[in-house]
């Protein structure tokens, strides 16, 4: 979050119909709005200024939400809640894929858009708080997953990017080291289940984590599949600092 008590939240969607009178009523609701029409426009938005939240139509000419979106993972992790006229999966599944944090149908009712915001920040100053505390270090295998700046290592002291949902699962399994952890609770840990996710984002998710941790993703030995469990992380783990 910023200093000011104020949420400031950059809304991007190249159609002013919904652009201006969202972004008024956004403000009414107490969250002081940048709007953008672009997704260039907004890239100049983050460049001049800070915001905490991120809402984004997919759907728009040039660059689209979805690459707006993945330059925002690669750059920090300002929240992004992503506006779309298609109820696909595959889609949203795409979009959670890139790091969204939630994702809202259209034609939507503004209040259920104010609702899923505060959940977001909501979730997103407890990781602050939880950063600010000192965080936790978790040595497992040969990787160790610094929690206060979200950093994976491995043995040599090189670092593994690691995407917003790839280290919210993993940071999961780690605090519940050989538990079966079920789709529906790996949802609740990652992602909460205010937002409308599916269990196949959880099993991609898995997938992507498992090419970067695992010797042989297609054999892997720490995440492991319990057919019609869930997951699990099938190892030891070290708990490093304030929360050992």
């Amino acid at each position: 979050m910023t200093d000011s008590d104020t949420p400031r939240i950059l809304l991007v969607d190249d159609e002013p119909s919904i652009r201006e009178p969202l972004g008024e009523y956004l403000e009414t609701q107490g969250f002081a709005v940048t709007a953008a029409a672009s997704a260039a426009e907004a890239r100049s938005v983050l460049r001049a200024q800070g915001v905490d939240l991120v809402v984004s139509d997919i759907m728009m000419p040039g660059e689209d939400g979805l690459s707006l979106t993945r330059h925002l993972r690669e750059a920090g992790d300002v929240p992004v809640i992503l506006l779309t006229a298609r109820a696909e999966d595959t889609e949203r599944i795409i979009g959670l894929e890139m790091g969204a944090d939630d994702y809202v149908v259209k034609p939507f009712n503004p209040r259920e858009l104010v609702a899923r915001i505060r959940t977001v920040l909501r979730r997103t100053q407890a990781n602050g708080r939880a950063l600010d505390s000192g965080g936790t270090s978790y040595a497992f295998g040969p990787w160790v997953l610094r929690e206060v700046e979200r950093v994976l290592v491995d043995e040599a002291g090189e670092e593994v990017a690691l995407s917003s949902g790839e280290y919210h699962l993993l940071h999961a399994l780690l605090r519940h080291p050989r538990q079966v952890m079920s789709r529906d609770r790996l949802l609740d840990l990652v992602r909460g289940r205010e937002a409308d996710i599916f269990d196949r984002a959880i099993d991609n998710l898995v997938s992507r984590l498992r090419k970067k941790i695992e010797t042989d993703p297609a054999h892997p030995q720490l995440v492991k599949t319990v057919w019609g469990g869930g997951y699990t992380l099938a190892c030891e783990v070290k708990r490093i600092g304030p929360a050992a």
